[in-house]
């Protein structure tokens, strides 16, 4: 009898938070559980449960903390795993305190369901929480995570790359993600064929810091895309966010050479201040970005949907600095634009930066900018109305389908077209940046 056996028809619970790269992550390890005859559940009540952390921020910290109490308070006897960020960081005492039974760092999430196997067998550790963690910043390996054909959704996000070196001054995510790996290009590509035969028609290249991928390998990131664009099936690819030094003439090539490729680039700004960008280490001038921004244009088409984040509130933000970012969203046309509120991460650079922005300015700068970023998204989703715009079904209902456009718009349309069919909706108005219409 193998181990894994103990997981046949126990109800296995997996709760995914923050990033993409955590969305597949999570999907991977269902996948696995599955395979191995385990029930995936959404129900409160389940026999063991995986919480894949984040802590890009003190507020994703405080939102782990919430999930596994009230995991724990719906379910006394259910066992917990903690996995990914938050679990790479945090103390067995405060795990154990939260009612958390395993941390599972970063590059073991594999091994995930083989832990559930052998704590279901030998029992969970009496009074303490089991820790399970490398030095990622010593670890090369890849963690071999994979989707399997149980698969159906029309979109998948494909993690490619892992870790990065970067070092942003706010940045914890390099101390947490470790050193840059990346996935084998050939069984990237057959993961790829899986899906599409399983009738995915949309894969979303996913990594911590996507660009670096083919700093190991020598294979470029351009490459994955055109190979991806050959599979029979696929019909849309896309990046789920490029830093904006990895955007290169090549990158854009072959983008542009891909007809798959979707039209749509998320490329962090952080700030349109040159000295806020030096103080953040991002690497580039306000001047650098917009200069990326048109040439990006001028390769995949003027009316290329760039979103984008920002920072508000970032050590030395003077109202001049914030207005330089304000400008600077309306001098690239932005689309979608993130708002985050500077979270000081303790061990980082900048949280020993001198000036802190008192926390009304921030509030009241927050205000500004999200109210600038739905005038945005308004004005650039405007420009579909009344023309064709071909959407990807992800949901049908009651006469109503909704799926997103190429360019990465919302559309909600009244008509009949099944999950996964490709179709066009003339769209009569926009609301909020989605788009509404009828096929």
């Amino acid at each position: 009898m193998s181990m894994y056996d103990r997981l046949r028809g126990i109800r296995v619970r997996i709760l995914p938070m923050g990033c993409r790269t955590n969305l597949f992550e999570s999907e991977a390890l269902g996948c696995s559980f599955a395979e191995a005859g385990a029930l995936l559940s959404e129900e409160e009540v389940f026999d063991a449960a995986v919480v894949v952390t984040c802590s890009v921020t003190s507020e994703a910290d405080r939102k782990c903390r919430q999930i596994l109490r009230r995991l724990r308070r719906e379910n006394p006897d259910g066992m917990i795993i903690a996995a990914g960020c938050w679990a790479q960081r945090i103390s067995p005492e405060e795990a154990r305190d939260l009612g958390v039974d395993c941390l599972v760092g970063n590059r073991l999430k594999s091994r995930i369901p083989g832990i559930v196997a052998e704590m279901m067998e030998h029992g969970r550790p009496p009074g303490g929480t089991r820790l399970e963690r490398v030095d990622v910043q010593k670890n090369p390996e890849w963690d071999h995570l994979r989707l399997s054909e149980r698969r159906t959704r029309t979109r998948a996000f494909v993690k490619i790359q892992d870790g990065c070196d970067h070092k942003c001054t706010y940045c914890l995510i390099p101390d947490l993600r470790g050193m840059p790996v990346e996935r084998d290009p050939g069984e990237i590509l057959q993961e790829v064929s899986m899906l599409a035969s399983s009738g995915c028609r949309e894969v979303v290249f996913t990594g911590t810091n996507l660009g670096m991928f083919g700093r190991v390998s020598g294979f470029p990131l351009g490459e994955i895309v055109r190979r991806t664009g050959q599979v029979e099936g696929i019909e849309r690819v896309r990046f789920g966010s490029l830093e904006p030094f990895w955007l290169t003439e090549d990158l854009l090539e072959a983008l542009a050479d891909t007809p798959q490729f979707c039209p749509h680039l998320h490329i962090p700004l952080q700030s349109g201040d040159t000295d806020i960008l030096d103080r953040m280490g991002r690497g580039y001038t306000p001047g650098e970005f917009k200069a990326l921004v048109e040439r990006a244009r001028n390769f995949l088409g003027e009316d290329l949907h760039l979103s984008t984040d920002i920072i508000v509130g970032f050590p030395g933000e003077t109202d001049k600095a914030f207005r330089s970012t304000m400008e600077m969203l309306e001098r690239i046309s932005a689309g979608k634009v993130h708002v985050f509120p500077f979270s000081p991460r303790e061990g980082t650079p900048a949280s020993l930066i001198d000036g802190p922005v008192p926390a009304g300015v921030v509030r009241s700068r927050m205000d500004q900018a999200l109210s600038l970023a739905s005038e945005l998204l308004e004005r650039y989703s405007g420009r579909w109305v009344g023309k064709a715009v071909e959407i990807l079904v992800e949901k049908s209902q009651g006469g109503v389908i909704e799926g997103h456009s190429g360019h990465f718009l919302r559309v909600r349309a009244s008509g009949g077209a099944l999950p996964g069919e490709i179709t066009m909706v003339v769209p009569d108005d926009s609301k909020k940046g989605v788009l509404l219409g009828m096929v």
